[in-house]
């Protein structure tokens, strides 16, 4: 019998809403304790599987300790630890007590990390050894969780690991205490409520298509919120195995992993199917896969075109913000299955409502014009941004007496309800009259085999008032010629439109990325405003 979507909605929203919500309960305590929750992938050890029942032991040992330490309800407490059992066990500890868990990215440097430890005025913090000369000292204890000489392994394991407690906390009360990637701007503060969880538990169901049947992996990292709430939460809720891999990206770990662990379902960010596709290494025999998502950046045609011709399957882009969650993309699941257009992001998914408005007026942009994309707050069941933490004013991304959220973004939407990416509102370039979006320009360049990044944005250009400027990285092996550089805007003349091919075009050996891999178009931006101020 067909599933009624707007129903099983409702039911996931009454679980997370409740004003008796348990997070350990509802990701850990509830499902059969020898069911296998998770497996972690390393180097050294291969691949090592727990179950619930060691979750809920070891995330045991963890509230215990944040007991001991005062630590409770509302209470922050930070990590910088890698992908490892003992990372889900000190989430799982914190909320267990009712604690607000603050994800750090490993990649960070010490004053990245002690900035936000301290605008989250986060009580205590757990690292590993090799990340805890990250850890400034501060108002806050800093514990490393291993069995050297000044780590608390040992302490943990003397702990008892039952009776089993937890503490419901509701489904208003704050649960995670994040900060946005800052591609465009400082990063800012965004507290999730229990609640948001219902939001990433409807996206693993209907737009990643996994079920208890799945063989799940998220290659995306639990420092952001799309590998939190992908690869941790989400799964964990829903009872499906899911997969950390131990250290950084690799197509050899990636490819072996896929076939290792015999993975159906595998989402990840654009840049893990490029790289794989720039690698050149063949797929292993005997993929089991059958649905690719990505998230984190547009996903560009080139992608689709390597996926099908390699692999037989279409990768579904997926769009999110971590304000926000997954409001929109190509789902997965059979009954809301949508015919992929390449360069479009897909509908709005199951519990959200997304419109395009005016670039000037809060009014609804006609059908496929480009505009500022926006939620439609009302319509929007997984909505629940209120504002920036710390903030003295509304956020000025809802307009309209707050009907609508604004995302920052430029896109347009058709009268089938799907969804193109342009591009941010401060990418936009404007060269005599012509609204050029960068994502049409890169999306051409990176299907010229000799690309294997780029990045576009506007130069100053005393005639057009903005010239198009490209930021390539060369595929292995090509050299940079100047016949190079007259190919590229050839390419995007012919394959694109002649008046947006680049003016300007920059061979370099990488892009600037913030730590999650976004590129940083901003900060290509203030170094060519670096060079004309030095130039004049």
């Amino acid at each position: 019998m067909p599933l009624d979507v707007d129903l099983r909605i409702s039911e996931i929203l009454d679980t997370y809403a409740d004003p008796a919500a348990d997070i350990a309960h509802l990701l850990c305590d509830r499902h059969s304790q020898d069911r296998t929750a998770l497996t972690i992938v390393t180097e050294e050890h291969g691949n090592v599987m727990y179950s619930y029942g060691d979750l809920t032991a070891s995330s045991m040992r963890v509230a215990s300790y944040l007991r001991e330490q005062g630590i409770g309800p509302g209470d922050r407490v930070a990590t910088v630890m890698g992908k490892s059992i003992d990372l889900v066990s000190v989430i799982l500890g914190i909320w267990r007590v009712g604690a607000v868990y603050v994800p750090l990215f490993t990649a960070f440097a010490e004053a990245a990390v002690g900035s936000r430890i301290s605008e989250a005025s986060a009580a205590l913090v757990f690292t590993d050894r090799d990340q805890r000369h990250k850890v400034p000292e501060g108002p806050w204890t800093a514990v490393v969780l291993d069995d050297g000489p000044d780590g608390i392994r040992a302490h943990l394991d003397l702990l008892p690991s039952s009776p089993v407690f937890s503490t419901p906390v509701g489904g208003d009360a704050p649960l995670v205490h994040m900060f946005t990637s800052g591609t465009t701007g400082t990063p800012k503060g965004v507290v999730h409520p229990v609640r948001y969880a219902a939001g990433w538990v409807s996206y693993l169901e209907f737009g990643l298509g996994a079920d208890t049947d799945s063989s799940f992996w998220c290659g995306a990292d639990p420092g952001w919120a799309y590998g939190l709430y992908t690869a941790v939460v989400a799964p964990l809720a829903a009872g499906i195995p899911t997969v950390l891999l131990q250290g950084g990206f690799s197509p050899a770990s990636t490819w072996s992993t896929l076939a290792d662990l015999k993975i159906t379902d595998f989402a990840a960010a654009p840049t893990v199917y490029r790289g794989l596709r720039a690698s050149g290494v063949t797929p292993p025999d005997g993929l089991a896969l059958q649905r690719l998502s990505s998230a984190g950046e547009p996903l560009t045609p080139e992608v689709n075109e390597w996926a099908s011709s390699t692999l037989g399957l279409r990768v579904h882009d997926h769009y999110g913000q971590t304000e926000l969650g997954m409001p929109i993309g190509y789902p997965h699941h059979p009954q809301l299955q949508r015919e992929i257009t390449d360069g479009t992001m897909g509908p709005a998914l199951p519990g959200w409502t997304v419109t395009v408005l005016e670039a000037d007026t809060d009014e609804p942009a006609t059908p496929g014009t480009m505009g500022r994309l926006a939620v439609v707050v009302p319509d929007s069941a997984f909505m629940t941004f209120t504002g920036y933490a710390g903030a003295t004013a509304p956020s000025d991304r809802f307009c309209c007496g707050g009907i609508y959220f604004t995302t920052g973004d430029t896109a347009g939407i058709d009268s089938n309800g799907i969804v193109r990416f342009s591009s941010r509102d401060d990418d936009v370039i404007i060269m005599a009259g012509y609204r050029i979006g960068p994502f049409d320009v890169e999306s051409t360049l990176l299907r010229h085999p000799n690309v294997t990044e780029c990045a576009v944005i506007a130069a100053p250009d005393e005639v057009r008032g903005e010239v198009v400027e490209a930021y390539i990285v060369l595929a292995e092996g090509v050299s940079g010629t100047d016949a190079v550089i007259a190919e590229f805007q050839t390419w995007v003349k012919t394959h694109y439109a002649a008046h947006a091919y680049p003016r300007r075009v920059h061979l370099v050996d990488r892009l600037p990325k913030t730590p999650s891999g976004k590129i940083q178009r901003a900060e290509l931006r203030r170094q060519r405003r670096a060079l004309d101020t030095d130039a004049s």
